[in-house]
C-alpha cells in the first residue's frame, strides 16, 4: 500500500495509490493523518479516482516541521567526502538540519542556485515519523516511523564547505524532494533490504542497500530523541551512498538541464530536472 498527495482543481488532496490511480480519501496532506493511515485507506475512493498522470504529485508532508539529515552515514561515501568536505568517517552521528522550505515535490523542478554552480545530488532514502517520541530506545525506534519515500539531498558543495555545520549549503529552497509515495512501514519487510539508486541523465552514479549505513535508522532515531522530541510529520533523511558528484575527479556538478532520477525498490522513483533560479532581484512580503 502507498498513500499519495497531490494538487488537482487548485486544492491539495490525499488518498490511496491504486496501480495507475489515486483512489482519493481528504483534503489536505498528511501531515495530520499519520496516526490514522488506517482509517484514510477505508476511506480511499470516497471523493472519486484519479489518474495519477493528470495530476501534480506533491512531497507527502508540504511543510515538515523538521527536516534532518545525517552526514557520512555509508562508509564508501565517507571515504570519498575526505577530498571535498576534508573530513573524517565520524565516531558519532554527525546531524544537519534542511529548512522547511527546501521541501520539495518528487517530480517539481530544483533550482540551479544563482549563488553557485557547485550543485551537488545525493540520493537517500527518507523516513517520515508518525509519532511523538523523546529517549526512545534502539529497540522501540521503528515504532516511530510512519513510512518510507524515496528523497535527494541537494547539497550546495561551496556553501556547505564555508559553514562548519553544513546548514547554509544544505539548506536552499527547492532542495529537498521527496515522495513519490509515503509507504507504510507495515508494508516494508525489511526496510535493509531496500536498494537505493541514483541516476543523472540516465547514467547510474549511486547505488547500495540501505543496510550499508553506518548508522541504523533505529540508532538514527534513537540518538535524536536523546536531544529532542521527534513528532508526527518531521522527516530524515537517512544518508547516502558514494557517488555523488563531488567525489568525482574532476567534479561532476549538476547544470540547467540535467534530470536527477533516484529510486528506491518497492518505493517508486522521483526525478527532478535542473533549472535556474527565478531571477527576481528581491522577494519581500
Amino acid at each position: 500500500m502507498a498513500f499519495a498527495v497531490f494538487e488537482g482543481s487548485g486544492k491539495t488532496f490525499c488518498g490511496v495509490v491504486k496501480g495507475d490511480k489515486i483512489a482519493i480519501a481528504a483534503e489536505g496532506d498528511l501531515s495530520e493523518k499519520l496516526g490514522r493511515l488506517d482509517m484514510i485507506a477505508t476511506r480511499a475512493g470516497q471523493y472519486g479516482e484519479v489518474a495519477v498522470s493528470d495530476v501534480r504529485l506533491r512531497q507527502p508532508i508540504l511543510r515538515p516541521g523538521k527536516i534532518l539529515a545525517i552526514g557520512l552515514n555509508y562508509a564508501a561515501h565517507a571515504a570519498e567526502s575526505v577530498s571535498f568536505i576534508a573530513n573524517k568517517a565520524p565516531g558519532v552521528q554527525k546531524w544537519f538540519n534542511k529548512q522547511s522550505t527546501a521541501a520539495n515535490g518528487p517530480f517539481d523542478p530544483v533550482h540551479l542556485p544563482k549563488v553557485s554552480k557547485q550543485l551537488d545530488y545525493e540520493g537517500e532514502l527518507v523516513v517520515v515519523i508518525g509519532k511523538h517520541g523523546r529517549h526512545v530506545p534502539v529497540d522501540r525506534a521503528m515504532e516511530l516511523v510512519a513510512g518510507f519515500a524515496c528523497g535527494c539531498d541537494y547539497s550546495v558543495r561551496d556553501w556547505q564547505k564555508a559553514s562548519p555545520t553544513m546548514i547554509m549549503g544544505k539548506g536552499f529552497d527547492t532542495h529537498g524532494p521527496f515522495g513519490p509515495y509515503l509507504v507504510p512501514a507495515n508494508s516494508v519487510e525489511d526496510w535493509r533490504e531496500l536498494t537505493l539508486k541514483t541516476f543523472v541523465n540516465d547514467e547510474l552514479r549511486q547505488e547500495a542497500k540501505a543496510g550499508d549505513m553506518t548508522f541504523s535508522i533505529p540508532e538514527q532515531i534513537a540518538h535524536l530523541t536523546k536531544a529532542f522530541t521527534l513528532e508526527p510529520g518531521d522527516v530524515i533523511f537517512t544518508g547516502t551512498p558514494a557517488g555523488v558528484g563531488a567525489g568525482h575527479e574532476p567534479p561532476k556538478w549538476l547544470k540547467t538541464g540535467d534530470r536527477v532520477r533516484v529510486e528506491i525498490s518497492g518505493l517508486g522513483h522521483l526525478e527532478n530536472e535542473i533549472v535556474n533560479e527565478p531571477q527576481a532581484t528581491a522577494t519581500i512580503g
